[in-house]
């Protein structure tokens, strides 16, 4: 029997390209992508989708409607790594460690739909606090965010390395008519009852991310601090080898958001002043890792036991 093979569509791109680089080597799979001269190809590309057996898109969300449209191929297994299906009931949602059965579902799953990078950390921390009752599902959250560059894709790292690169803002807050299109995902995958206020910026390095969530203790329920949020989220990722809650007053006095690059890892923390009644929840990671191209693979992996 053949090794499954996997057919990544849009692999030119920042994602697609890091998702090639993972599985460079690799042995127990073959690899199909699309020459430049094919790309535009529409019975090309409807050919090389239906041929495969997981396809991997890393495409605009409107191409990879179209590209899902054309699979008459009811075998073909699929990971979309666009915000196309993200909030879909019939898209599994690819975040392994959000639920004790979510790396299960994914595993058989045809459809799955790998999380944006902002959501990955935002789900991460709030999902199992809300799920347990320590945070209410209509607490009014506020959730910043800042990513490298590279978060905007191309067109991020030709700002930033190109040509004009020298006239590029060394950081920059943007998404200001807060209709951002991560809002929808946060809310649906972490349990929330209406729309948390998301504020994202990019600084000037290539990838990474720090995302962090306040919270004022006085709106939590009775007796529910800082600790308690840790001991939560600890025993939640206890077992999982990917999401690590760092310990409480570890000594960090600040955090690197470059950190975590090039691993498929995410850092957790709980910060709190019990003076002030303030817990700061935080996520670490890297947005070409956890939060785009290593969740693919990741996902992919866990496909490829039930192949």
């Amino acid at each position: 029997m053949s090794a499954p093979l996997v057919f990544i569509d849009g692999d030119q791109g920042t994602t697609g390209l890091q998702i090639h680089e993972r599985l460079r080597g690799r042995t127990d799979l073959r690899v199909m992508t699309l020459a430049a001269t094919e790309r535009k190809d529409l019975r090309r590309r409807a050919e090389a989708i239906n041929g495969c057996d997981i396809a991997i898109l890393c495409l605009p969300d409107a191409a990879a409607r179209d590209a899902v449209g054309a699979i008459v191929n009811p075998a073909v297994r699929v990971i979309d790594a666009s915000s196309a299906h993200r909030t879909h009931a019939d898209w599994t949602y690819g975040f392994p460690e959000m639920a004790p059965d979510q790396a299960a579902h994914i595993a058989t799953a045809q459809r799955v739909t790998n999380p944006g990078c902002y959501p990955t950390g935002a789900i991460g921390l709030l999902r199992p606090l809300v799920q347990a009752g320590l945070v209410p599902a209509s607490y009014p959250l506020s959730i910043h965010a800042v990513s490298g560059y590279s978060g905007r894709g191309r067109a991020g790292v030709e700002a930033y390395e190109g040509g004009d690169a020298v006239g590029a803002p060394p950081f920059q807050v943007y998404g200001l008519a807060l209709a951002h299109k991560h809002p929808p995902e946060i809310q649906q995958h972490a349990g929330l009852a209406q729309r948390p206020i998301f504020v994202p910026a990019y600084g000037a390095f290539r990838q990474g991310i720090v995302l962090t969530v306040p919270f004022d203790a006085r709106l939590l329920p009775h007796g529910v601090d800082g600790a308690t949020l840790h001991a939560c989220l600890a025993q939640h990722y206890a077992e999982s080898r990917h999401v690590h809650v760092m310990p409480m007053n570890d000594g960090a006095e600040y955090l690197d958001p470059q950190v975590m690059n090039g691993t498929n890892d995410m850092q957790l923390r709980v910060s709190a002043n019990a003076e002030h009644g303030h817990i700061l929840l935080s996520a670490v990671f890297d947005n070409l890792g956890k939060g785009a191209s290593g969740a693919a693979v990741q996902n992919l992996d866990l496909m490829l036991t039930r192949q």
